[in-house]
């Protein structure tokens, strides 16, 4: 079975073919740093990692971009109330997102480009619109430029809607537009009340670019006229995804060839979000469970799900990840080392492949734990061993591999991780002990061998043997 995905433009579910054999152009739309993020807005990043990841498992060479806006109206807004820099609010914020994609092991990007860094690239994509008669100039002298939406009769074609049944675009004052539809490619500079750092020199004016145009400029930078996926939020279906098409094909770009969307984590029905009042900042939620723990109750859920959050429902799926985890502790200390990961079994790989289906995909794991924990009663061998290797090989396309270095970075609850990693440890010790008192010196000096590869340091005190990590200071 080839990978199939859901086409956000067709609605179906189609074959993924790439442009490129073997290759897989992806760029997905990040956040707008203007506040500290939260579990709404780090779902999407897990999705779309789940997503590279496997295309990567597949044998894809994958060239995956995740811009960052950190130019924008509600940056400027809210950093006047503050009383700071836009620019130092946005790159505070732009901190505290990477914390929390490391926190839940969200791969870097092949690259983030920021929008503030490609203003030249929207001003050349800006310039080919008016050249072609799909944008103008605002005719109140104010340097604001629009798309003319009724230049380009697919406007629309992306969400199905006809022009005539959508709202008016409330990016800019709408004195200067044909139609009140036409949206922003580039802001004019109101020096009564935007900073001067806020404002770029433009053939029309000084000033800043509209949102829309940030994302056709840089993927088609760093992925080309034309590229396989483009993702995001289903909340940028319209208008952002929508205009992005329409400015990125009138320019004469075939853009991307498949729109992926995920779904909201919601609140009592609602979007989470900060107006709501009812957003879960990343940290917050790791004071109660674990890295890993918040990456599975997400990955739990298919992509295009939406998720009523809970802290019930969050610790159920810690419990439920936790299972997983004591299988893997416990087969690793019956074989006396963790194997290489290994293959998926094939409900997995039909499941991955049906359109990411995570909720399979992960019930399959738990149908190979539950066979491994029948193999524990015969002790190790081959078949506890395979067993193993492919739970471990599951669980990395998945980003769930406890022994990641990711999940080293003691985000989450130290105080738990140390003892997991203390109940792994205490049981390889004691079978070092066994074997020195059998005076079998080979065993155990192979077992501390193991021990420090994983970074860990043995001592040998009066009362028994003390580990710490490689390097730390306590």
């Amino acid at each position: 079975m080839s990978f199939r995905l859901y086409d956000t433009a067709t609605r179906e579910v189609r074959d993924f073919v790439p442009l490129e054999e073997g290759k897989a152009g992806i760029y997905v739309c990040g956040l707008t740093v203007q506040s500290e993020p939260h579990v709404g807005h780090v779902r999407s990043a897990v999705n779309f990692d789940v997503l590279r990841r496997w295309l990567t498992a597949a044998g894809y060479d994958v060239q995956f971009i995740r811009n960052v806006t950190d130019i924008d109206d509600k940056i400027l807004i809210k950093a006047a109330e503050q009383g700071r820099h836009w620019y130092n609010l946005a790159y505070a914020m732009k901190r505290e997102l990477d914390r929390a994609y490391e926190a839940l092991n969200v791969a870097p990007p092949t690259y983030e480009p920021g929008a503030t860094g490609h203003v030249p690239e929207m001003l050349e994509l800006i310039g080919e619109l008016v050249a072609r008669g799909h944008a103008y100039a605002a005719e109140d002298g104010s340097g604001d430029v629009y798309f003319d939406v009724r230049s380009w009769p697919a406007y629309g074609e992306l969400t199905h809607q006809r022009i005539d049944d959508m709202e008016a675009a409330q990016d800019a004052d709408p004195r200067g537009k044909r139609d009140p539809r036409d949206f922003a490619l580039w802001k004019g500079w109101k020096k009564e009340s935007e900073p001067e750092t806020a404002a770029w020199p433009a053939p029309w004016g000084p000033g800043r670019p509209g949102w829309h145009i940030e994302c056709s400029a840089m993927a088609e930078k760093y992925l080309g006229p034309a590229f396989d996926i483009h993702g995001g939020g289903v909340d940028l279906r319209f208008p952002h995804h929508e205009n992005e098409q329409a400015q990125s094909r009138a320019a004469g770009h075939p853009f991307a060839s498949y729109w992926m969307h995920n779904a909201w984590i919601t609140t009592a029905g609602e979007k989470m979000s900060k107006s709501l009042g009812n957003s879960l900042l990343i940290p917050n939620v790791l004071e109660r469970v674990r890295g890993i723990e918040l990456r599975y109750y997400m990955v739990a859920a298919h992509y295009r799900s939406h998720v009523e959050f809970s802290y019930e429902a969050l610790d159920e799926a810690a419990t439920a990840f936790r299972r997983i985890e004591g299988y893997v502790e416990r087969a690793t200390s019956l074989l006396g080392e963790l194997p290489e990961a290994g293959p998926a079994c094939a409900d997995f790989m039909q499941a991955m492949d049906d359109d990411l289906g995570t909720p399979a995909a992960v019930a399959a794991i738990h149908e190979v734990v539950h066979e491994g924990n029948k193999l524990l009663s015969g002790g190790p061998g081959p078949a506890l061993r395979g067993n193993l290797a492919s739970v471990l090989g599951m669980l990395d396309i998945l980003g769930l591999h406890p022994a990641d270095p990711a999940w080293r970075s003691g985000s989450g609850s130290d105080e738990r991780l140390n003892q997991a990693v203390d109940v792994l440890v205490a049981g390889l010790l004691e079978q070092r002990e066994a074997a020195r008192a059998d005076k079998d010196f080979a065993t155990a000096d192979a077992i501390r061998d193991r021990i420090k590869a994983a970074g860990i340091e043995i001592e040998d005190t009066p009362s028994g043997p003390a580990w710490s990590l490689a390097g730390s200071d306590d």
